[in-house]
């Protein structure tokens, strides 16, 4: 899989160092399914995903809800096992879910309407 690098310009910061692009059918069904918890430093974006689930997960995550152009339309934090979660309009339509280790958008400040960068980490 792809792997990418998640900035933030508005607040000066990395969301996150490590992101795994889920982006066709096996990756996405999978997503974090079967782990055991999320490092601070990494992060799966599912594209498509305007909305997620935590049905099967064993612990807590941060979800940020991007436009195709990346900005931030919506956001959940500390989203537990057995919870869902659709994304809002709030700054446009929904098309991809990143999700980080819990805590993680409080610590970085990600604020709806922040436009993320994604580069691909070599």
């Amino acid at each position: 899989m792809k792997t990418l690098v998640i900035r933030n310009p508005a607040r000066g910061n990395i969301v996150c160092p490590r992101v795994l692009l889920a982006n066709n059918f096996w990756t996405r069904g999978k997503g974090l399914l079967g782990r055991k918890g999320l490092d601070e430093s990494e992060g799966i974006l599912l594209v498509p995903g305007s909305s997620i689930h935590m049905f099967g997960m064993k612990f807590a995550i941060d979800v940020v809800f991007l436009t195709k152009d990346h900005l931030v339309t919506d956001f959940v934090e500390n989203i537990g096992p057995g919870k869902a979660h659709v994304a809002r309009n709030n700054a446009g339509k929904p098309h991809s879910a990143l999700e980080i280790a819990a805590g993680t958008i409080s610590k970085c400040g990600v604020q709806i309407g922040d436009q993320l960068e994604l580069e691909d980490v070599v």
